[in-house]
């Protein structure tokens, strides 16, 4: 009797696992369908870095324009531009700029313009908690890396269970370092200059350019 008991346990916690990935899946299917049908998408961000073992604690803001595969990013002083072919860090503080050629087809680069669909493959996922986010209901979902070579143990990735937009992101190291990626606005199908993702080099005319490939 105990055992059968133990069996109809594990098959209902079996059940309920399955259960939970159907429910995971058909949210992260609605976050890829809403942010595949916009034109272009602007993003104002927060990354936080933070481990206590290093007694490390950053906070950094940001911007990201995207549309299709190309983005310009504004991180930390610099600014990159993907033009669906190279990418152009531009570094004012040495006024340099590198160039260089991006495998988009590496799925372990989580690249701007994969920043809200990386998620499609090499996860495991499952439903977790659902927070009251001022007066915003944020659905978790937890996403375990496939690759065991894949030095993060775990993300947490926040959705806005109204909007299908991502709220945040919560990535945990092995090592114990944790970074938060938490969007402060995001606006859609925005009025964009028809250079916007081109690197125009005469704006830069006493910088280095270095061509890395």
């Amino acid at each position: 009797m105990k055992k059968i008991i133990q069996i109809t346990f594990i098959l209902l916690i079996c059940f309920s696992t399955q259960a939970q990935d159907k429910k995971a899946k058909a949210l992260l299917d609605q976050v890829t369908a809403k942010v595949k049908s916009y034109d272009n998408i602007v993003i104002d961000f927060k990354y936080s870095l933070n481990n206590s073992k290093e007694n490390i604690n950053q906070d950094s803001k940001g911007n990201v324009t995207l549309k299709g595969n190309q983005y310009v990013l504004n991180f930390m002083g610099m600014t990159k531009i993907f033009d669906g072919k190279k990418t152009y860090t531009i570094v004012p503080e040495d006024e340099e700029v590198n160039i260089s050629s991006v495998n988009e087809k590496d799925d372990n680069a989580i690249t701007p313009s994969k920043m809200l669909t990386f998620f499609n493959s090499g996860y495991k996922y499952s439903m977790d908690i659902l927070q009251n986010v001022r007066g915003r209901k944020i659905q978790y979902i937890k996403l375990i890396p496939t690759s065991s070579k894949d030095q993060r143990k775990e993300i947490l990735l926040g959705i806005d269970v109204q909007t299908k937009h991502i709220y945040n992101l919560i990535e945990t190291g092995k090592k114990g370092t944790k970074t938060t990626l938490t969007v402060n606005s995001f606006k859609t199908n925005q009025p964009l200059s028809k250079n916007q993702f081109t690197f125009v080099a005469s704006k830069y005319p006493n910088y280095y350019i270095n061509k890395l490939d």
